[in-house]
């Protein structure tokens, strides 16, 4: 049976769920972001059980084909943004709509219906928080910060920075007050 889960971003999700699905005895034979796959078919009992417990920590059992499609996008592209980065050189209507297998205009129309917002836009959104993280971690300059999600130059990154945050990079990263979003709330 396969099970559809909001709000999986990252491998500690995966691990979770994973733990979660075992206690309650159920079987996992594959945990993806925002996709499982259990052995067993479960009652509404066990379901409701499952979406309580998964709720306590965060995340959401999806249950409408349109929803399951905005998650994921969505997982597709924190994925390639937090843990891809060489992929981020391809053209995200076509990462997309190969990954989906749907037509990116229906995808895209069906995201700004139900999100309130576009996919370029939360795919922007999700950079600007990579962005955020790497300064903080105070490795990177810069401009290696620009070549590896995929700016074309600096100016670029630190317009785009500036315009969703309202301050330059910078800035923030002389900032005390260094605040970021965390991903399934982007």
């Amino acid at each position: 049976m396969k099970l559809y889960i909001k709000n999986m971003v990252c491998s500690r999700c995966i691990m979770v769920v994973k733990s979660e699905l075992e206690q309650l005895g159920l079987h996992p034979t594959s945990v993806e972001l925002g996709e499982v796959e259990i052995k067993e078919e479960i009652d509404e009992n066990q379901k409701e059980i499952l979406l309580k417990n998964l709720q306590t920590i965060g995340f959401d059992l999806l249950d409408d084909k349109k929803t399951k499609t905005i998650e994921k996008i969505k997982n597709l592209i924190v994925d390639l943004v937090h843990h891809k980065n060489n992929d981020l050189k391809i053209n995200l209507s076509d990462y997309l709509a190969e990954n989906l297998n749907q037509d990116y205009n229906s995808l895209s129309n069906l995201f700004s219906e139900l999100e309130n917002t576009t996919i370029e836009k939360y795919f922007i959104s999700q950079k600007i928080e990579k962005v955020k993280e790497l300064l903080i971690y105070n490795e990177l300059s810069l401009s290696e910060i620009a070549d590896i999600l995929n700016y074309s130059n600096v100016a670029h990154l630190s317009n785009q920075f500036k315009k969703i945050t309202g301050f330059t990079p910078t800035s923030f990263k002389q900032s005390k007050d260094k605040k970021r979003i965390q991903i399934e709330n982007i």
